[in-house]
């Protein structure tokens, strides 16, 4: 690493990636620090022992799993969140569902006006769908899980439809140049694609990027910033060597894009060492209105339950993890609107899936899956529900004894989780099985809410006392006024200042190509969008760390 860049990007997910494949596209030296570690295609675990060496879990003083392992579960007194740690970030985990939000979500006024108005919002959609490419499997309703979704949503008098995700299911030479393979519908996206197949920011903006002079350095966590008199210095240490020396690098530009907790916590840990921020930071944190939940004992066959490459099981296809999704659409109401997605539980999971509910003593038959193997007993019928909505947005993130918490009190009683709790019910009653809400109410987890789609903490406004950023993502200076940070901007899901109710991926994305079409024109820079389409390598053997 060298001593000083002209722009530090602090994170490598959807944000980071963005941030750095733009500026290194506009001739800047970039510097990407990333606190977990790049897995190649391939590497990704597909075992119960591999998945529990991959679990860290960090609650308040208790912590235990590796500092880099790819599942962060945050469990909080409130609320539960779940991250990606790893070179790609939450893209790495996530089922990959590509959806632009409803149009009342930023002409609510809680976004700043510039947002909806200056047209750029749309060219940031548009090139995110370039890059990642969501697309929607023609064969969807073929699909066991599918056709097991079709017959829950009578309930609600609406067919699903397929869902769009960032996944190729034909190979393909991307936009960055990679060669990628075609899906094998095996069902394992949210434990880390090992077919390639999954347009992660890994496969996407981070080759670009690297392609185009960015240096990329894992496992460093970066603890806090610090104002010079012509730029920043970035603060980092090793991140599984939790007393080594500290060290730093200076940037003229600083773009955080640690993911709402990462970026959220740097900027509380900067204001204890004197940076002037807006009294609203950690402010605005939501949980997407996200449930995750299960139907149990249905007539129909689902195969919701992921089978890896090489697969576990031969049997019927299994498919993306989301292929299908309801779209319940709300128009008196915004914030009643949901969509309810089936999904699939990775393959490494299986051998806990009988534990799971038999403890909760809810299938009687889960005691043959132990003989039978989760892909022959009962648990073939087990139906996964993922439901994005709604909710108001008002947890807060802070430090408390310099551990990251999330406040949010009494937030399991908001009424999102009463009308998802009555539509599942629904529709497990409609294939003639029993909603489970949590199967692990007798683990860690207990039975409070949990999210993998965390939002806000350094949510935009119109000035300082409505936001931490501006609508250009630059930080605001003080507890009040317009004025910023010159060259200290937060491009991820923290800047997002409500639900948006859908699956936040796109959206990051496009916020974030929007912003970096600002910081061009304010600092003269330009850069062209082109795909690289020649000297394409083989993914997983394109190291870029």
């Amino acid at each position: 690493m060298k001593a000083a860049y002209d722009v530090v990007v602090v994170g490598s997910g959807y944000g980071g990636g963005v941030s750095a494949s733009r500026l290194a596209r506009a001739g800047q030296r970039v510097c990407v620090i990333e606190r977990g570690r790049e897995i190649q295609t391939g590497g990704f675990p597909d075992r119960l022992p591999e998945l529990r060496r991959e679990l860290q879990l960090n609650g308040g003083k208790m912590r235990s799993g590796s500092r880099t392992g790819l599942y962060d579960f945050r469990l909080g007194a409130d609320i539960h969140v779940l991250v990606g740690c790893g070179l790609g970030g939450g893209s790495l985990i996530n089922a990959g569902v590509g959806l632009r939000p409803d149009a009342r979500v930023f002409a609510d006024r809680a976004w700043p006006e510039a947002v909806a108005k200056d047209g750029l919002l749309d060219l940031g959609f548009e090139r995110a769908q370039t890059m990642l490419r969501p697309s929607r499997y023609a064969k969807a309703p073929e699909l066991s899980k599918y056709r097991a979704l079709q017959t829950a949503s009578a309930a609600f008098g609406q067919d699903p439809v397929a869902a769009p995700v960032v996944v190729s299911f034909e190979d393909t030479v991307n936009p960055a140049g990679v060669s990628q393979r075609a899906c094998t519908l095996c069902g394992d996206c949210c434990s880390g694609c090992n077919v390639g197949a999954k347009n992660t920011v890994a496969m996407t903006y981070l080759p670009d990027a690297h392609a185009h002079g960015a240096e990329i350095f894992t496992e460093l966590s970066v603890s806090h910033i610090e104002k010079l008199s012509g730029g920043w210095r970035i603060h980092f240490k090793p991140t599984a060597e939790k007393d080594a020396a500290p060290s730093f690098v200076d940037g003229k530009t600083v773009v955080l894009a640690a993911g709402t907790l990462g970026s959220t916590e740097i900027l509380l840990r900067s204001r204890d060492h004197g940076l002037g921020v807006s009294d609203r930071l950690g402010e605005g944190f939501s949980a997407n209105g996200d449930i995750i939940a299960f139907a149990l004992g249905g007539r129909e066959r689902v195969n919701g339950i992921g089978v890896g490459e090489p697969p576990k099981f031969t049997g019927d296809t299994i498919g993306a993890c989301v292929a299908g999704q309801i779209e319940l659409p709300d128009h008196g109401d915004l914030d009643h609107s949901m969509i309810i997605q089936e999904g699939v539980l990775p393959s490494a999971l299986a051998p806990l899936l009988p534990v799971f509910f038999i403890s909760g003593g809810r299938i009687l038959g889960a005691a043959q899956s132990l003989i039978k193997g989760v892909y022959q007993g009962p648990l073939t019928s087990l139906q996964t529900f993922f439901v994005v909505s709604h909710d108001d947005a008002r947890g807060r993130i802070n430090l408390d004894n310099g551990s990251l918490q999330i406040a949010w009190p009494k937030v399991g009683d908001q009424p999102v989780y009463a009308r998802v709790d009555e539509a599942l019910t629904k529709a497990a009653q409609a294939v003639g099985a029993r909603y489970i809400k949590s199967p692990l109410a007798t683990t860690t987890m207990g039975v409070k809410p949990a999210t993998a789609h965390p939002l806000g903490g350094c949510g935009m406004g119109e000035d300082a006392s409505s936001g931490v950023v501006n609508h250009k993502g630059q930080v605001f200076a003080g507890p009040s006024g317009e004025d910023i940070h010159g060259g200290l901007y937060v491009c991820d899901g923290a800047v997002i200042p409500r639900s948006i109710g859908v699956n936040p991926l796109l959206t990051i994305t496009a916020l974030t190509e929007r912003a970096m079409v600002h910081l061009a024109r304010d600092h003269n820079l330009g850069f062209d969008t082109a795909p690289i389409r020649q000297g394409a390598e083989r993914a997983e053997t394109r190291a870029m760390t």
